[in-house]
């Protein structure tokens, strides 16, 4: 028998949480799980093509919060045995539609430990749906305790709904680049004999990259030797290249866009920056570990992320720049960590495949 397991999304390109329900898929037995995908964005998204491939549907539907348009699609679909939503507060109108579908497992599921809105009717908002996800979900999924209490509210986290999830890192791959490709790269983009910085994420407010320019500019103006790798597309792509050219760095960063080989950028880099103004365990901080990367990162970046193998560095944002900067430079130059020592971190805390596979396949009652 194939159980079907409805992931609610808002849209599959390259974010943490679409990467690591994409690692799932790839590894989990196909045979017994089939993943379908409804999303609330009409273009097609980065994974949807292998998605399908995979075996699964990708749905979309125009709007978020609309149970009647949910419902129908878990009706016209099914049957479903889980709908597992990672929509934030919007995951109560998915858990409503699919209580009205008599669904056995409905399970929200917190990414993130903060949004950017502090509006009075926002906050109204978070309280009517915090209750309802409560009481409609059968389980509470969060990658950290700060996500959790952000989602379900901190009494929840003491119920027997609730269970911290590790966000599911491919770290075998991570500690595997392709040599060849990582140098040619490097060769075509004047990567060698310099620091490397690099940042991985979706270019929007949050991801703060703006912040790096400004590092990147004050370690130019010292004269040291530095590249800035940012890999990722958004919003504001545009306006983060006229930052280049107002700090007079164009030539020192280098926009990727979106890769596939994740592994391989890591590989480039001395130092990951991770300046992020709210996030939830960033899957991406894990992949820099896993590559054996020196890492720095905001307040924002929960304690779980980092695997304690000395390889995380934290600061404030309020912390200028300029400390950012001379804490990058002493970063460039720390040893570097034998791999097995890292392979062994991950097991122990959880972050195998078949570890995170195993939990959720118990979290779906299959």
């Amino acid at each position: 028998m194939k159980y079907k397991v409805l992931h609610i999304v808002g849209s599959m390109n390259t974010g943490g949480t679409e990467t690591m329900l994409m690692n799932i898929y790839r590894k989990i037995d196909r045979d017994i799980i089939q993943f379908d995908f409804l999303d609330f964005s009409q273009e097609e998204a980065y994974y949807d093509k292998e998605i399908k491939e995979l075996g699964g549907k990708v749905i979309k539907i125009s709007n978020s919060k609309s149970v009647r348009e949910i419902s129908n699609v878990i009706k016209n679909n099914g049957p479903y045995k889980v709908v597992h939503a990672h929509t934030l507060f919007n995951c109560g109108f998915a858990m409503i539609a699919a209580k009205v579908n008599n669904i056995d497992v409905r399970i929200s599921h917190s990414h993130t430990n903060l949004d950017d809105e502090s509006r009075l009717v926002r906050k109204i908002y978070i309280k009517l749906m915090r209750k309802v996800i409560n009481r409609y979900s059968t389980k509470l999924l969060a990658c950290s305790s700060v996500a959790g209490n952000y989602l379900f509210g901190n009494i929840s986290l003491n119920s027997d709904k609730y269970s911290y999830f590790p966000n599911l890192v491919d770290y075998e791959s991570m500690m595997k680049p392709d040599r060849y490709q990582v140098e040619i790269f490097k060769k075509n983009n004047n990567l060698n004999n310099c620091i490397v910085i690099g940042n991985i994420g979706t270019l929007k407010p949050s991801k703060n990259q703006e912040f790096l320019l400004k590092i990147v500019k004050v370690l130019k103006e010292r004269h040291i030797n530095v590249k800035l790798i940012i890999v990722g597309d958004g919003e504001l792509r545009n306006r983060l290249v006229e930052i280049t050219q107002k700090y007079n760095i164009f030539n020192d960063v280098v926009f990727t866009g979106v890769r596939k080989d994740i592994n391989n950028m890591l590989s480039c880099m001395d130092v990951f920056v991770l300046p992020s103004i709210y996030e939830g365990l960033g899957l991406v901080l894990l992949e820099a570990q896993a590559s054996g990367l020196p890492c720095l990162v905001s307040e924002a970046i929960q304690e779980e992320a980092d695997l304690g193998l000395g390889l995380v560095e934290k600061l404030n944002l309020s912390d200028n720049e300029i400390l950012w900067a001379d804490k990058i430079v002493e970063l460039a130059n720390k040893e570097k960590i034998n791999k097995n020592i890292i392979e062994k971190k991950f097991n122990d805390k959880g972050y195998s495949t078949s570890k995170c596979i195993s939990r959720l396949l118990e979290v779906y009652e299959v």
